[in-house]
C-alpha cells in the first residue's frame, strides 16, 4: 500500500501549480487562449485536476470557493488538510497517497463521492458532516475491525461501499454483517448486492440488529431532546432571558457564598432562606416570563416594519416605473419626429427638448428614491433577607454571650460569633456577593439588549445604503443609456 518511490522531489500547492493547472484544464481553443491572457479566477473554478504531481501537502485551496470536483490522487499526501473552505465540494479523490488518518472534512457538507482507495486508513471515522454521502471507496487499506462498519449506519444516503483488500474483507462473515448492518446498500466492493442476499444477511443477524436499533433508538431520543433543550435555550437567550426560568441565579449566590452558607444553620434561617428562595424565584420567572412576551412583541415590530419597508420600496418602484413608461412614450415620438425633420435647427432644438425631458426623469427618480430613503426588583428582596439575616445573628449572638442558646452550631458557624463586628461583617460579605450577581445579571441584560438594538439598527442602515446605491446606479445606467442613444442620433443627423 506504499507509494511508489519517485526520483521527483516531494511538492506543496502553491500558486503557480494551480495556475498551470486551471490554465492546462481549461478550453484550447481561442477562448482558452483569451482566458489565459486575461488570467482566470479561482472562485470560477468548478473542477482541479491535481494527480500525479508528488504533492505532499494539500494547501492554498481557500480561493476555490465553488469548487464541485477535486482530484488528489497518486501522489504522497499524508494528511487531509486545507479543504475548509471548499463547502460546495461534491466529488473528492484522495486515492493512492499516504493517509493514515480521516480528518479535516467537517465543513465537506455537500460531499457526495469520496475516494481514500489505497492509504494507510485503520480506521473509518470523523466523517459525521459527510450527511449527503453517497459513495465511499477505502478499499486497500488497514481496516482490521469490523466494529467500523456499525459507524457508518449513520450515513443514510451511503448506496455504494468498497472495502476490498482491507483484513476485514478476509473475514469469513465480511459481506453478510456488511449487507445485515448496512441494508441501503446496493453495492459492495463494485458488485450489486441482491435481495437474495440481504434477506439472508438479515435473518442471520437478526437479535444484533434489533438490539443495536434499540441502543439507536434510546441515543436519538436523547440527542432529540438534548437538541430541543439547545433550542429552548437559544430561543431564552434570543429574549435575553436565559436561566431566569428556576433558581439558577439564586443558586449562583449561595455557590462562592461560605459566609452564608454557615449562617444558613442559625436557628430560623433555614426557613428564612427557604422563603426568601420562593420569592425570589417568582420574581426571576416573572422576568422569564415578560422577556419572552417582548421577544414576540419584538419580532411582530419587526415584521410589521419589514413589510412595511417592502411596501414602501414597491410603491416606490410603480411610482418610477410609470414615469419611466410615460417618458418612453414620449421619448420614441420625439426620436421619430427627430429623424424624419430635415431642417437643421429644428432638429437641435428637438434634441435639446429630449436632453432637458431626460433630464426631468433623472431628476423625478432621485427625488423617489429620496423620499425613500427619508422614510426608512430582585434588589428589594435580598435586602429585605439581609435585615432579617442580621437581625437573627445578632440575637443569636447574645444568647451565646448569655449562654441562652440551646441549638448546637457546626464549629464553621460558631467560629463567626466571636463579638458583633465579626457577625456583622460576615453577614455584610453575603449581602455583598448577592448584589453583586444580581447587579452582573442585570448589566448582563441591559448590555445585550443595547447591543442587539445597536446591531439591528446598524444592519437596517447598512442594507437601506446598499439598496440605495443600487438604485441610484440602475438610475444612471438607464439616464446614460438614454442620453448616449440622443447623442448617437444627434451625431447621425449631423453627419447626414
Amino acid at each position: 500500500m506504499n507509494q511508489p518511490c519517485n526520483s521527483m522531489e516531494p511538492r506543496v500547492m502553491d500558486d503557480d501549480m494551480l495556475k498551470l493547472a486551471v490554465g492546462d484544464q481549461g478550453p484550447q481553443e481561442e477562448a482558452g487562449q483569451l482566458a489565459k491572457q486575461e488570467g482566470i479566477l479561482f472562485k470560477d473554478v468548478l473542477s482541479l485536476q491535481l494527480d500525479f504531481r508528488n504533492i505532499l501537502r494539500i494547501d492554498n485551496l481557500w480561493q476555490f470557493e465553488n469548487l464541485r470536483k477535486l482530484q488528489l490522487d497518486n501522489n504522497i499526501i499524508e494528511k487531509i488538510e486545507g479543504l475548509e473552505n471548499l463547502a460546495h465540494l461534491v466529488w473528492l479523490d484522495l486515492s493512492f497517497n499516504n493517509i493514515e488518518t480521516i480528518e479535516g472534512l467537517d465543513t465537506l457538507v455537500n460531499l457526495e463521492d469520496l475516494s481514500l482507495f489505497n492509504n494507510r486508513i485503520s480506521k473509518i471515522d470523523s466523517l459525521d458532516a459527510l450527511v449527503k454521502l453517497q459513495v465511499l471507496s477505502l478499499g486497500n487499506n488497514r481496516i482490521d475491525n469490523m466494529m467500523n462498519i456499525i459507524y457508518l449506519r449513520r450515513f443514510k444516503c451511503l448506496r455504494t461501499l468498497s472495502l476490498s483488500r482491507n483484513p476485514i474483507s478476509e473475514a469469513e462473515d465480511y459481506k453478510m454483517f456488511i449487507c445485515a448492518y448496512l441494508p441501503d446498500l446496493m453495492y459492495l466492493d463494485y458488485r450489486r448486492i441482491d435481495d437474495h442476499t440481504k434477506k439472508l444477511a438479515e435473518a442471520k443477524h437478526q437479535y444484533s440488529i434489533d438490539e443495536l436499533k434499540h441502543q439507536e433508538n434510546l441515543m436519538q431520543a436523547q440527542l432529540e431532546d438534548e437538541q430541543a433543550q439547545r433550542e429552548e435555550l437559544e430561543k431564552h437567550k434570543t429574549a435575553f432571558v436565559e436561566h431566569l426560568n428556576g433558581s439558577f441565579l439564586f443558586d449562583s449566590m449561595y455557590a462562592e457564598d461560605s459566609e452564608g452558607n454557615n449562617l444558613s444553620y442559625l436557628p430560623g434561617v433555614g426557613e428564612l432562606l427557604e422563603t426568601y428562595k420562593d420569592k425570589f424565584v417568582i420574581i426571576c420567572v416573572n422576568i422569564f416570563e415578560y422577556g419572552l412576551k417582548q421577544q414576540e412583541k419584538r419580532k411582530t415590530e419587526l415584521d410589521t416594519f419589514s413589510e412595511c419597508v417592502r411596501e414602501a420600496i414597491q410603491e416606490n418602484q410603480e411610482q418610477g416605473k410609470r414615469k419611466i413608461a410615460k417618458f418612453e412614450e414620449k421619448h420614441l415620438s420625439s426620436l421619430s419626429a427627430i429623424r424624419e425633420e430635415l431642417e437643421l435647427p429644428n432638429i437641435e432644438k428637438m434634441i435639446l427638448e429630449c436632453s432637458a425631458d431626460i433630464s426631468e426623469l433623472f431628476d423625478a427618480l432621485m427625488t423617489l428614491e429620496m423620499q425613500l430613503v427619508e422614510q426608512l426588583e430582585c434588589r428589594d428582596l435580598e435586602n429585605h433577607h439581609h435585615e432579617k439575616l442580621l437581625e437573627i445573628s445578632i440575637s443569636t449572638l447574645e444568647k451565646i454571650v448569655e449562654g441562652d442558646l440551646d441549638e448546637d452550631l457546626p464549629n464553621d458557624l460558631r467560629a463567626l460569633f466571636v463579638d458583633k463586628d465579626t457577625i456583622v461583617n460576615a453577614v455584610g460579605a453575603s449581602h455583598d456577593i448577592h448584589l453583586l450577581k444580581i447587579d452582573n445579571r442585570e448589566d448582563e441584560l441591559v448590555t445585550r439588549i443595547n447591543s442587539w438594538c445597536t446591531r439591528l439598527i446598524d444592519r437596517i442602515h447598512k442594507d437601506e445604503i446598499m439598496r440605495n446605491r443600487k438604485r441610484v446606479k440602475e438610475i444612471n445606467q438607464y439616464i446614460d443609456h438614454m442620453q448616449s442613444e440622443l447623442d448617437n442620433l444627434e451625431c447621425g443627423d449631423i453627419l447626414d
